[in-house]
């Protein structure tokens, strides 16, 4: 970069360019988004980075925004592409009248990249501090970076859990995280453990599942986040199997979905997307 401290601000944060990285800082105003102040600054390191884009934005705004590279962020990881764009921690929005300005940072950025020989091979962008907990609909979700531990409510959790007792996973016992956002319809997190077959979540002991007010994206994220990188950290060579339900499982929930869609608690496009989705794992 031209000048190592240089900071470009924006809307909800502040990037300062650096020999080697971007630290984004962001905003904890009334207006910022909650993930943004949940993750409070994230250092981006220049071999994180795929490519740098500036476009217009709404309302008189230009947006800058960063690529990351694959693999290179447990954040963005776990997310699995269902962050909405407002809450994309990549995106700097300005005011237009900024833009030149924040066309020669995006000029500027772009020498620094080089070029990459595919996905990362190991996280480069810090995984959220720990300790981490949330409250989900079923249970309370713990992790202290060695342990996830899972603590039933009698009110939500189902018998089949209530039974199963309260859990707790080493993270060495993992093979990664399934996290589904709070917003759309079966929002969870999920614990994959080797070859353990998939059960519907409200079954499972080793998820916990979203509703109203419980595991907001700020909460659940982060810490599906964190414990994908500690699980990559203690085995940087797990594969998560391909795993297959049960056809008679995948027809019983379309069913289910079916009644959800009929009773006008899902809507037509929700439906169509998430009986997609069951289709898909048979």
């Amino acid at each position: 970069m031209s000048r190592m401290g240089d900071v470009l601000a924006g809307f909800h944060a502040a990037w300062e360019f650096e020999s080697d990285s971007v630290l984004i800082r962001y905003e904890r105003g009334i207006r910022t988004p909650k993930l943004f102040q949940a993750l409070g600054e994230r250092r981006i390191p220049f071999e994180a980075i795929e490519t740098v884009t500036l476009a217009p934005g709404r309302r008189g705004t230009v947006v800058l925004r960063v690529e990351p590279r694959a693999g290179a962020d447990p954040l963005m990881e776990a997310a699995a592409g269902q962050l909405k764009e407002s809450c994309d921690p990549y995106r700097l929005v300005l005011p237009a009248e900024r833009e030149t300005l924040a066309e020669y940072y995006a000029d500027e950025l772009r020498a620094q990249l080089k070029p990459h020989d595919g996905d990362a091979e190991r996280f480069l962008v810090g995984a959220p501090e720990v300790p981490l907990r949330f409250k989900a609909y079923d249970g309370k979700a713990s992790f202290d970076g060695k342990t996830v531990s899972f603590r039933w409510f009698w009110t939500g959790a189902s018998s089949a859990k209530w039974k199963a007792g309260d859990q707790s996973f080493p993270v060495a016992d993992l093979n990664g995280v399934e996290w589904r956002s709070p917003e759309v319809f079966e929002g969870h997190l999920r614990l994959l453990r080797g070859a353990a077959p998939l059960l519907p979540v409200d079954q499972d002991p080793a998820a916990v599942v979203f509703g109203l007010g419980y595991g907001p994206v700020h909460e659940s994220l982060p810490f599906a986040a964190a414990v994908l990188s500690a699980v990559r950290t203690a085995r940087p060579s797990a594969v998560v199997p391909a795993m297959r339900r049960d056809p008679a499982d995948i027809a019983e929930r379309i069913r289910h979905l079916g009644e959800l869609h009929q009773s006008g608690l899902v809507t037509d496009e929700e439906f169509a997307v998430k009986k997609a989705e069951l289709l898909a794992e048979l």
